[in-house]
């Protein structure tokens, strides 16, 4: 299926291949716009909601290979024949799931803050229940609902986070569906070896990628780079945009 977009024109003289933004999960497409912003100079950017956020088209399914297949279609229908994929967390897994479908549609590949593991653990019950909550209390302000949230989720950044897909008392995320296929998004199929260069960025305070995935990662991506952003957690792109962007930057430049 074809995702909702935000396309963007490069301000000066631009790269060949566009770069497209994939969100995670509970996102939206405005989630990496801080590195749109930043690399808006000199690539064009496309941003997307994945399937059942945003406003893209909801769908029962919530699977890698489908959500890889959305991206493939979505540069289908932009005539777009090959672009820089930047993916966080869920979204850097339907990145990587892409290398299986399509590698000769992939330029470049970047996964922030996630391994192509099966993580066989739920870090996100008690966020279901803070959005249950809301869902259930009818509120449809953001601070009516922020304070209901709170009562589950103990970090405001997260709450703040996931308010910006709260829009007129209604969550702009497909929740019944993303609760019942959640032992798909936190799971993994392995893919086929990438043999071409892939930069994946970690947060040095994060439990996403450690050396217990680095075997199984660099079975599937055996050209993979590392960088470490020391003094970041999970959204280390939203913590830590600037050291980021240098680590992209010399990736994309590298080759």
């Amino acid at each position: 299926m074809k995702l909702h977009t935000r396309a963007q024109s490069a301000q000066q003289s631009h790269n060949a291949s566009p770069i497209v933004l994939v969100h995670g999960l509970f996102g939206s497409l405005d989630n990496l716009g801080v590195l749109a912003r930043e690399l808006i100079t000199d690539f064009d950017v496309i941003q997307v909601d994945m399937r059942n956020h945003g406003l893209s088209p909801r769908s029962d399914v919530m699977t890698y290979p489908a959500m890889a297949q959305d991206l493939i279609d979505t540069l289908d229908q932009l005539s777009i024949d090959k672009a820089i994929f930047i993916g966080h967390s869920m979204g850097g897994k339907a990145v990587m799931a892409a290398t299986k479908i399509a590698p000769q549609r992939i330029d470049k590949l970047v996964a922030i803050d996630i391994a192509p593991v099966d993580y066989r653990v739920r870090r996100h019950d008690e966020i279901f229940a803070a959005i249950n909550a809301v869902s259930e209390s009818g509120v449809t302000s953001r601070q009516d609902a922020a304070a209901l949230m709170s009562e589950h989720i103990p970090e405001d950044g997260v709450i703040q986070f996931l308010l910006k897909s709260f829009a007129s008392g209604e969550w702009r995320f497909n929740v019944p569906v993303l609760w019942d296929q959640y032992s798909h998004i936190v799971g993994w199929e392995t893919v086929p070896a990438w043999d071409r260069p892939a930069l994946f960025i970690r947060g040095g305070n994060s439990p996403y990628v450690d050396e217990t995935h680095r075997d199984a990662l660099l079975a599937q991506f055996p050209q993979a780079r590392a960088h470490v952003v020391a003094g970041a957690g999970h959204w280390v792109h939203a913590e830590k945009p600037q050291a980021v962007v240098r680590a992209i930057r010399r990736y994309l430049d590298a080759e």
